[in-house]
């Protein structure tokens, strides 16, 4: 009898080749058959008319902070994502001096927007080095496996002090240090060092993050310790406002690191930084592209820290109340009138970046592909023969209040997914950008899963569509491969049995929806789906039919993972 037994399915096995009708057998968390099974499982999964895949792969997640509290990480592991990896973007919490971690987690508050107030109260720091940091993940129950890195932020911090916060130089002896820990970190199971130069993350005040310009010398020293260890890479987030310097230290950077280089890409410049990538590979060098599936966008909504009339001093003056007063002026026409009028007159606003030709209203079940002439705000209030700015208002003071703005930010210049087509189907593209975890009042792009087997696989109707087995691979084996982790995203005999059933016919993704269950009462955007059947972690079911089912078989993941023998 083995443990489980997924009958009837069509397979779709993360290798890229056409979809088969199989079982999948399953003997203590290891897939052992998938063909014909004769003999009974100890669990049954009736799997006819529905497609079988590998878990999901999330390579771009800033769960660091919700990991210490929430054993699930909703939303993704709704999505059917049975791996994420933490540490991106820099910022991370390990080395951290025990007495002294305000300036990491307030770097964490200005770059994912986590609340200094919630991590406090959600996260019991009991450790100091990166070993220590792992052995305490090791402790807590995990649904699905987390891989972390370190990050070049966490280890000036602990190296350099108020220095690093004061954004002085380091010294030979800092840089020394920071590197001793960094190969300590990876030693100790770290899958890949992260560093950034993005001129994006800010403080409130508009300053740059300290270290973000480290000096360049700094940060190429440091990543000469991540060849020293077998299967680990590298993330960095590039300063694209000058790709002229950027992409030649980017090619240093490989050469420095002797391991593959993860980087950030979009649709602005995409054709440079695909010649960057293939310039690598006529050296010997890899380069890994991470672009999302569909726009990276800005959820606006009355209670986020940002939407299109958070300027408007009226609205500032009123910011502590409550709710439920804030809901009841909201609906009174004189203070929308004066509201408009406000945001109106203002020369620079949310507006100048975010014009309402290419913002969009959400509905019950969004169009993440809306035609601007047809579906905009500015179309649409044309239509209703309103001003945009009034419609805009009353799109958001819908539903009591929780009507929703989506406002892309990148990955749609030409106002469909033309360029996202084109790099989905690009060698050493890998999906990723979900930023599970972070930005919880903004952004909620943990449905990347549902939303690229929906949309990509089956729904798409502005351009074409991919392969399903296509799909199947860009959200598994491809992202897997990429950091070193050989032994699971391809359902076959001696992997790891991370296992999603879903009614592809029927999967939807539902709107997004506001949340107020983080540490302290806080505030996070939450985003369901509908059609997945089951989900299974190292054998064990973890989700049946979008109910967690009390299992924990999650891990953490130490280094990289050889191919299963076969």
């Amino acid at each position: 009898m083995h443990d489980l037994v997924i009958r009837g399915g069509l397979v779709v096995d993360g290798s890229g080749g056409e979809p088969f009708r199989a079982d999948v057998a399953v003997d203590e968390g290891i897939i052992t058959v998938v063909g014909k099974v004769s003999q009974p499982g100890k669990d049954e999964i009736e799997a006819s008319g529905r497609i079988v895949t590998p878990g999901f792969v999330d390579l771009h997640t800033h769960y660091d902070a919700q990991v210490m509290w929430d054993s699930i990480l909703e939303p993704s592991a709704w999505h059917g994502v049975t791996t994420v990896i933490t540490g991106n973007c820099s910022v991370g919490f390990a080395p951290l001096r025990r007495n002294d971690r305000s300036f990491p987690l307030k770097v964490m508050e200005a770059v994912e927007e986590i609340p200094c107030a919630v991590m406090e109260a959600g996260i019991d720091f009991d450790w100091e080095t990166y070993p220590e940091y792992l052995d305490t993940l090791d402790r807590r129950r995990h649904t699905i496996d987390i891989g972390t890195q370190v990050t070049h932020v966490a280890l000036r911090a602990y190296v350099m002090g108020e220095r690093a916060e004061r954004n002085e130089q380091a010294t030979a002896r800092d840089i020394a240090l920071m590197s001793e820990l960094a190969e300590e970190a990876l030693r100790a199971g770290a899958l890949g060092l992260a560093g950034s130069r993005t001129k994006a993350h800010r403080y409130v005040d508009g300053t740059m993050v300290p270290g973000t310009f480290a000096y360049e010398d700094e940060l190429l020293q440091l990543s000469s310790v991540v060849g020293k260890v077998e299967g680990r890479v590298m993330q960095y987030l590039g300063n694209v406002f000058d790709l002229d310097h950027d992409i030649p230290y980017t090619l240093e950077l490989a050469r420095t690191a002797k391991a593959p280089i993860h980087f950030i890409m979009s649709d602005t410049a995409w054709e440079r930084r695909l010649a960057l990538i293939d310039a690598g590979r006529q050296e010997g060098l890899t380069f890994y592209g991470h672009v999302a599936p569909r726009a990276v966008g800005l959820l606006g909504h009355w209670r986020s820290v940002q939407h299109p009339f958070y300027e408007a001093p009226t609205m500032q003056a009123v910011a502590e109340l409550t709710w439920e007063d804030q809901l009841a002026l909201l609906r009174d026409p004189a203070f929308k009138a004066k509201v408009i009028a406000e945001i109106a007159a203002l020369k620079d606003s949310f507006f100048t970046a975010h014009p309402f030709a290419e913002m969009y209203e959400m509905s019950d079940y969004p169009d993440y592909e809306p035609d601007p002439k047809t579906d905009s705000i500015a179309a649409r209030a044309e239509q209703n023969g309103q001003q945009p700015l009034e419609y805009a208002y009353d799109v958001m003071t819908r539903n009591d209040g929780s009507g929703f703005l989506y406002v892309p930010i990148a990955n749609y210049r030409p106002g469909d997914f033309s360029v996202i087509r084109v790099l989905l189907s690009t060698p050493n593209i890998v999906v990723s950008l979900a930023d599970g975890g972070a930005h919880c009042t903004r952004i909620c792009d943990a449905a990347t899963p549902t939303f690229m087997l929906a949309h990509w696989g089956r729904d798409r109707t502005r351009g074409e569509k991919l392969p399903l087995e296509t799909v199947v691979r860009a959200l598994s084996r491809d992202p897997a491969t990429s950091y070193g982790l050989f032994d699971r995203g391809l359902l076959s005999e001696g992997y790891l049995a991370d296992i999603n059933v879903i009614d592809f016919e029927n999967l939807r993704l539902p709107g997004p929806y506001r949340a107020f269950d983080f540490p302290a009462g806080g505030q996070r955007l939450l985003q369901q789906a509908e059609g997945y059947v089951a989900t299974v972690k190292r054998g064990q079911i973890t989700f049946r039919d979008g109910q967690h089912c009390g299992t924990f078989p999650g891990q953490v993941v130490r280094g990289s993972q050889p191919e299963p023998r076969r």
